[in-house]
């Protein structure tokens, strides 16, 4: 059964890697790229300023890069616990592989870091900000999907790695909502 799921993985990769056009590689990079999203990280923090004061907003900063160093390292237990080859260091079918960055990347996939840490922070903010900024939600879970995808379009990441890191990045951005929460309550009355 896994291994019939690991190769509907990597069959839908192939798929979707080779959908990808020249035309629109340089928007996939852009997407791609973690300093990309610099613009929208100080627009959040400006809006969780505004609505919640200096206090608060340092501490969720605090928090954030928690929530960004506990992703990070539960993805690199993973990637050295499974040691998953990412496509392109696959010699099975690094043939195939769309690459569209100038390198691969680290040796191993499983699972996407830029998955989880995007899509824990959109909901992070999305939960914080949502009763203030209505439309938040939707844009940034749109952003941290396009994220999600622009792995599996530049040739890194299999889609089983991109939706792991997903629910890996929900999990623990509900988690984390909750302590700020509960630390909220406990010491900010």
């Amino acid at each position: 059964m896994i291994e019939s799921l690991i190769d509907k993985d990597v069959e839908l990769f192939i798929f979707l890697n080779n959908l990808g056009t020249t035309q629109w590689d340089s928007f996939w990079l852009i997407i791609t790229n973690k300093f990309s999203a610099i613009p929208l990280y100080i627009l959040l923090l400006y809006l969780t300023f505004k609505k919640l004061g200096f206090k608060k907003t340092v501490i969720i900063v605090l928090f954030i890069g928690l929530l960004i160093a506990v992703t990070d390292q539960t993805s690199n237990l993973f990637k050295y616990g499974f040691k998953r080859l990412r496509p392109c260091h696959n010699e099975n079918i690094s043939h195939l592989v769309r690459l569209v960055k100038d390198s691969c990347g680290g040796l191993y996939s499983y699972f996407s870091a830029h998955a989880a840490n995007s899509m824990s922070i959109a909901l992070f903010f999305s939960f914080l900000l949502k009763d203030k900024f209505k439309f938040i939600p939707y844009i940034l879970i749109t952003w941290a999907l396009l994220v999600a995808y622009s792995r599996v379009y530049i040739g890194v990441h299999f889609p089983g790695d991109i939706i792991t890191g997903i629910l890996i990045g929900a999990v623990y951005s509900v988690l984390f909502y909750w302590a700020l929460q509960l630390f909220f309550r406990k010491y900010l009355k």
